[in-house]
């Protein structure tokens, strides 16, 4: 007899079967699905059925389901096929059976060309699944993990919210080698509903990472406190985290280094909580535990292996029961290397987006509110610590330039009684301009304008944009627009709309305007300072911000292939023919 087919995405789909015990299946004839079939047809652990007609095979699947209560699997070839499930499939989504539709494909690719047998499944009725995806032939690891993803998810999802069908678009190479003697090893990613049965956490080194998350109240920031005290954990943030309790670490600029790895950088176990973060860097775990009341599988870190689908206070209010524990010593030990990292920053650092961040961020008055813009902004504020009371926004929901001014002007206009300031660069400035002139633009709001006539982001030494030199300005760095870097462009508009307008373009003249910028006293017209600063300049703060500790020297050649990596440094090379 044959052995499994050695189609790898045939082949993850049959072993994740496995995992979560899903043992019948019922197959229809063809030859697009015979990979997949093939390796269940050489398994015993699978009870598979035959039903030439899939019409008739996806209403087998509904009884099926309904009288054993386990998920059935249903599958078919190319063609119209798949059409044939539809009837059934419908029939399964009213009454939430678990049947899971694995509809086999040619190459993704072949969709649209008028190549035989091949149909678009890209769009499925709405009530037909409540998860559908495509599962293209594997190429590299990317595509391994994004499958094991899927799959996943796919599997979960049979069970989900009251459960219900689910579809698979499985892509074949005909390769036709059922040589393959063994599954792979593929992670199943646990999923759990309650905290009725969850698992004990592991021993070790333990940590919760927040990305961006709405100012938290008092229960859950109570609650990661006495789950942080009792299992010697921290929470590692960034400006947009809004976690304020003794266990808060701001964590970028500990993991942002390029040539050093922070000792407390490696972990047994890390909770991610909240939603996208603007801190690029994050410490290593061996395992990643997801919680988050929409249950969806958000593999940030690229090692998930548990989704806990609850409310977050009651997460960690359950891990922290019984406990009259208290331990700090990884707290003290995050605390004391940020303080040694805070200290090595070099006085001379050069004017920047960075410089103006140490400079302003301890001053700035209590009860603020800051926002600051992607991402040389954030980046740069969020390698030092800001007042507990100053809560702190960035829009990297879609993380694009648009609208940190729209934003700003709308929370200020709900809470008049705070001062909010915005720090963006010039591009970011200038697409969000016309804001300005809204006639409820209140008084409250503080802008600081970083104007270095350009980008500077894609000019930065860790960019791929600093391949390309001075050329970069053209068009990826998009240099010399909105006046190139004009005195008096931002000034005139600024206070033509009766806006307050202050610059300065050296440290000396910021020191000036310092006072103005950082007073607790209300205004009454809303405040631009625009700074002017070189683009050279900024890429050498991040520089030096990054390279605060290094493990032994490195040339500008490791230093690019340690912050971008190495394969992108040989495509690049490849592309400018060096």
């Amino acid at each position: 007899m044959k052995g499994y087919s050695t189609e790898e995405n045939a082949l993850m789909l049959v072993a994740l079967l496995k995992a979560y015990g899903i043992r019948k299946i019922i197959a229809s004839p063809g030859t697009t699905n015979l990979a997949f079939v093939a390796s269940l047809q050489c398994d015993p652990f699978f009870q598979v059925y035959s039903a030439p007609e899939e019409r008739s095979a996806a209403y087998m699947a509904c009884g099926m389901a309904q009288e054993s209560g386990e998920p059935v699997v249903i599958t078919c070839t190319g063609a119209t096929a798949s059409r044939n499930y539809l009837p059934g499939l419908t029939e399964a989504f009213y009454r939430k059976l678990p049947i899971l539709a694995v509809t086999a494909t040619q190459g993704i690719a072949k969709v649209g060309h008028l190549i035989a047998q091949v149909i678009d499944r890209s769009s499925i009725p709405a009530d037909c699944a409540c998860y559908s995806t495509e599962l293209p032939v594997i190429k590299d690891n990317d595509d391994r993990r994004h499958a094991c993803i899927r799959i996943n998810k796919a599997l979960i999802s049979l069970r989900r919210h009251g459960g219900g069908p689910v579809h698979i678009n499985l892509a074949t190479s005909y390769d036709g080698d059922f040589s393959a003697e063994h599954l792979p090893d593929v992670k199943k990613i646990a999923y759990y509903e309650d905290l009725a049965s969850v698992p004990s956490i592991p021993e070790g080194r333990i940590a919760v990472f927040i990305g961006s998350h709405q100012p938290m109240n008092k229960n859950l920031e109570e609650a990661i406190d006495a789950f942080c005290a009792k299992y010697n954990a921290v929470a590692f943030c960034d400006h947009t985290s809004n976690f304020k309790g003794k266990y808060r670490v701001q964590a970028p600029l500990m993991f942002s280094q390029d040539s050093w790895t922070a000792p407390t950088a490696r972990l047994d176990l890390m909770i991610h909580i909240g939603e996208v973060s603007g801190a690029y860097a994050a410490p290593k775990a061996l395992e990643v535990w997801r919680v988050s009341p929409d249950g969806e599988i958000r593999d940030t870190f690229r090692n998930i292996s548990a989704v806990f689908a609850v409310n977050e206070s009651d997460f960690f209010r359950h891990y922290a029961a019984n406990s009259d524990h208290s331990y700090d010593s990884f707290l003290t030990e995050c605390k004391n290397l940020n303080e040694e990292l805070w200290a090595d920053v070099p006085e001379n650092i050069p004017f920047s987006n960075v410089w103006i961040a140490r400079r302003l961020s301890r001053r700035l008055p209590q009860e603020s509110v800051l926002t600051t813009g992607i991402l040389n902004s954030l980046r740069s504020w969020n390698f030092f610590e800001i007042p507990n009371s100053v809560d702190s926004y960035c829009n990297v929901g879609g993380f694009g330039i648009d609208g940190c001014l729209s934003t700003l002007i709308g929370a200020a206009i709900t809470k008049p009684e705070k001062i909010f300031y915005a720090v963006l660069g010039d591009l970011a400035f200038f697409y969000d301009m016309n804001s300005l002139g809204n006639r409820h633009t209140p008084a409250n709001i503080r802008i600081i304008l970083i104007n270095n006539g350009k980008g500077t982001e894609f000019r930065n030494y860790n960019h791929m944009g600093s391949f390309f030199g001075e050329d970069a300005d053209k068009y990826i760095a998009a240099g010399g627009h909105y006046g190139n870097r004009s005195k008096t462009l931002v000034k005139h508009y600024a206070e033509d709309l009766g806006f307050e307008y202050i610059s300065a373009a050296s440290k000396d003249e910021f020191f000036v305007i310092e006072s103005i910028i950082t007073s607790d006293k209300p205004r009454t017209r809303p405040l631009i300072a625009e700074i002017f600063t070189d683009s050279t300049d900024e890429n050498d703060a991040v520089f030096t911000m990054r390279h605060l500790r290094q493990t032994k020297n490195h040339s500008p050649k490791e230093i690019i292939r340690n912050a971008i990596g190495n394969e992108t440094v040989r495509k690049f090379k490849s592309i400018l023919g060096r």
